[in-house]
């Protein structure tokens, strides 16, 4: 589990192919001395494990599923991305509770200036789109943000100058591809309302959940 608090901007120093499969080194500012070969970092909000380490880098591998459902198999030598390691029971909660399963990968169709902060819209698919709530929870290439509106095509956030200088997100611009993960509350939530004996409606909605603070 994750927080959607992103710990350091890593390099992708080497993409070595196997097949199907990638080995990925990223080189960090996070103590390695810190990590055991095992450990799980989010990379773009993807849960990967640590399979070899170094003084200021790790290694691990990525399947071909994980290429094909993420935008890690866009990544190149050289490219930046978001780091954040394993949460610990001792650790504070300050996002939101992330899983590192990436559900869908979205594109940015525009980036604004609105007041303090930037303002992103994203086109995703429907069937991603109907877990995300306004004012509920989403992690975007593993940033924890709010959304602040939502379309039948679209989703908007606006993230504040502090979360765009410490994550990849500031240079962000249209056309660019994201991994999402939706609140994993939402899921859960459909599947009990799915259990509802004889299709009984419920007062128990994401939007009723999201009202009151839930997601």
């Amino acid at each position: 589990m994750f927080t959607g608090l992103i710990e350091d901007i890593g390099t992708v120093r080497e993409l070595r192919h196997s097949g199907s499969s990638v080995q990925l080194s990223v080189a960090t500012a996070i103590p390695m001395s810190e990590v055991a070969l095992g450990d799980s970092i989010a990379v773009n909000g993807i849960c990967l494990t640590v399979v070899k380490k170094g003084s200021a880098l790790f290694v691990a591998d990525v399947s071909p599923e994980t290429l094909d459902c993420s935008n890690l198999g866009a990544l190149s030598a050289g490219s930046e991305v978001n780091l954040e390691r394993a949460l610990r029971l001792s650790d504070r909660l300050g996002g939101h509770i992330v899983s590192g399963h990436v559900d869908d990968v979205a594109t940015a169709i525009e980036r604004r200036t609105d007041g303090n902060a930037i303002r992103f819209t994203f086109r995703l698919s429907a069937e991603t789109l109907r877990y995300i709530v306004p004012k509920g929870s989403i992690t975007i290439d593993g940033v924890s943000l709010t959304v602040n509106e939502v379309t039948e095509e679209t989703f908007s956030v606006a993230i504040i100058p502090h979360s765009l200088a410490e994550t990849t997100l500031k240079n962000l611009q249209p056309g660019g591809r994201v991994n999402i993960e939706t609140d994993i509350i939402g899921r859960y939530v459909e599947k009990l309302l799915a259990t509802v004996p004889d299709n009984k409606p419920s007062s128990l909605t994401l939007e009723h959940l999201a009202r009151n603070g839930f997601v």
